[in-house]
């Protein structure tokens, strides 16, 4: 029973693609227009180089987030261990450090963008 399933599962795969192909051909007889789901802005490289740091940065710092709510609840639930207190403070100091970095290189990267952009390196 295991393998007829994997068989179909394998043939569904396999022929999905072809399926939607000849039912796209069937009813369509224009052209197909694609839409960017990024906005027409988004031709240029610059810009869509930027949106790529500025969406990787703001990952990194929901990171930065989630590492100062474990420091906080490794702290608090410490019940007076020294080690785990030491740890919940090195966690909310390194969080803390990581989040300078990442202000510091989100305003060098952004300063070297609108200058690249711009043309003006002020």
């Amino acid at each position: 029973m295991k393998k007829i399933f994997r068989y179909a599962i394998l043939a569904s795969i396999v022929l999905l693609p072809f399926a939607a192909h000849v039912a796209l051909a069937a009813t369509s007889t224009s052209s197909v227009t694609l839409i960017n789901p990024l906005g027409d802005e988004a031709r240029d490289v610059r810009v869509l180089f930027g949106r790529v740091i500025s969406a990787a940065l703001s990952i990194v710092g929901g990171l930065a987030l989630l590492m100062f709510v474990y420091g906080g609840l490794l702290w608090m639930t410490s019940r007076g261990e020294s080690k785990q207190v030491t740890k919940g403070k090195d966690t909310i100091t390194w969080a803390t450090l990581g989040l300078v970095i990442i202000f510091a290189s989100y305003t060098l990267v952004n300063a070297l963008i609108s200058g690249i952009t711009s043309g003006n390196a002020t």
